[in-house]
C-alpha cells in the first residue's frame, strides 16, 4: 500500500507528464490522418511537430527514450512509405 507521500509524489508527476504524452499523441494522429489523406507535404511537417514532441517527452521523463525511439521508427516508415508511392 503506497504512503500518503508517495501518493503526492506520483500525483504531481502525473500532472506533470500528461500534457507532454498527450500532445505527443495528438501530433503522431495528425501526421497519420495527413498520411491517409495523401497530404505529402502536409505529413512531412506533421511528423517534424510529432518527432519534436516526443523527444520533448523522453527528455522531460513523461515517455521512456526508447519508446519515443519506437515512435518516431514507425511514423517515419510510414512517411517513407507514402513519399515511395
Amino acid at each position: 500500500m503506497p504512503s500518503a507521500k508517495t501518493n503526492r509524489v506520483s500525483e504531481r508527476k502525473r500532472l506533470r507528464n500528461a500534457p507532454l504524452r498527450s500532445a505527443a499523441r495528438t501530433y503522431i494522429r495528425r501526421a497519420r490522418n495527413l498520411m491517409d489523406a495523401a497530404d505529402t507535404s502536409g505529413a512531412k511537417e506533421a511528423t517534424d511537430d510529432a518527432i519534436k514532441a516526443l523527444d520533448k517527452a523522453a527528455q522531460k521523463g513523461a515517455i521512456h527514450p526508447n519508446n519515443a525511439s519506437r515512435r518516431k521508427s514507425r511514423i517515419m516508415k510510414q512517411l517513407s512509405a507514402l513519399n515511395k508511392e
